[in-house]
């Protein structure tokens, strides 16, 4: 299968007035198209850093990224946006959506930044929010949705582009445990659909049993979970 993401000896490292704080020693990682990844370790062990490289939203001080067969880690500011806004998909565990714009608009908008016409982003997002069970929804703010129905435009939002690899915070995290494993039902399906790699950071062991393989955090490097298939 195609390989959507790599990190290879990925190195950062932070420094301060009260010295240097290495949070990543030589982190290796590939995702394939199709595969869906738990990222399960505890808080200040590097999740956030580990994404943010991952998503271009931060570079290593060492190491390679590879997104979708393209390196990508070392590429300058704005070569790395416009990789970020075409391959990569973020989901938070607070949506972020645009309160003022309709959950049509808010999956339109990432489209039209990436220069695709409305008219075809439009229907690209009427398709998605209907995959999601949200047709009924799309003319409404996200004040006017449930915090279930505000994630799931937000994860059309993120698919919105075909990116190669979706990355997830705790993208469950505020929601109840119903409303949760619905919307995780949701992203599972149409993730591997679009043949896209997702990380997927989470405290949940029920979500992160569910998916292909479990990785964790050790001393600044990215290692399996025993037990977990592959």
């Amino acid at each position: 299968m195609a390989e959507r993401l790599r990190l290879t000896g990925v190195v950062r490292t932070y420094r301060s007035d009260a010295g240097a704080l290495e949070v990543l020693r030589g982190a290796d990682l590939a995702l394939e198209a199709g595969e869906i990844v738990a990222l399960v370790a505890p808080s200040g062990t590097g999740k956030s850093t580990l994404l943010h490289i991952a998503g271009l939203l931060d570079s290593p001080d060492a190491g390679q990224v590879m997104v979708d067969g393209s390196d990508a880690g070392s590429l300058a500011d704005a070569a790395r946006t416009a990789i970020r806004r075409v391959s990569i998909g973020f989901v938070y565990q607070f949506h972020h959506l645009l309160g003022e714009f309709t959950a049509l608009e808010n999956v339109v908008l990432p489209q039209m930044i990436a220069g695709i016409a409305r008219p075809a982003a439009e229907a690209r997002a009427r398709e998605l929010l209907g995959n999601f069970g949200l047709a009924p929804r799309v003319d409404h703010v996200p004040g006017k949705l449930s915090g279930g129905e505000q994630q799931r435009v937000a994860i059309a939002r993120a698919l919105a582009n075909r990116p190669a690899v979706l990355l997830a915070d705790e993208p469950t995290g505020n929601l109840d445990a119903a409303t949760a494993a619905h919307v995780f039902d949701e992203l599972l399906a149409t993730t591997r659909a679009h043949g896209a790699a997702a990380l997927i950071a989470t405290h949940n062991p029920e979500l992160a049993a569910r998916m292909d393989r479990i990785v964790t955090l050790r001393d600044g490097r990215v290692v399996s979970v025993p037990g977990i298939p592959r």
